[in-house]
């Protein structure tokens, strides 16, 4: 599994992940996705586009990541899952505890917004 990050305009950090968040994939980037998302205040918007797979390791992962952004003030939002993903993070109700939008600009667009309004 592989993790980049990029810097985006409005002080948005953009995650995209790349591979299959299994027991392999899922502990591998749980560290790294940590070390970008839950160490410090941000807006995060995890790219899940190039995720293939998604297993219980890898929600784990997203939602302890999600409420260590939003206990330091911070908002961490998913874009653009592939559709067996989508349907993953539906079905277990993640997407009632992050929120996930379709592309990274509306994901984009919806962070700066739920910034605006706190």
């Amino acid at each position: 599994m592989d993790l980049r990050s990029e810097q985006l305009a409005d002080g948005i950090e953009k995650i995209s992940l790349v591979g299959r968040m299994d027991s392999i994939g899922g502990h591998d980037i749980n560290l790294r996705l940590a070390a970008v998302v839950a160490s410090r205040k941000l807006l995060a918007v995890v790219d899940m586009s190039e995720v293939s797979f998604l297993a219980s390791i890898g929600i784990r992962t997203l939602v302890i990541n999600a409420r260590a952004q939003s206990s330091r003030g911070g908002m961490m939002a998913l874009a653009n899952p592939q559709p067996m993903v989508a349907e993953v993070l539906r079905m277990a109700g993640i997407d009632t505890i992050i929120p996930v939008y379709p592309d990274v600009d509306t994901a984009c667009s919806a962070l700066s917004a739920g910034l605006e309004s706190r």
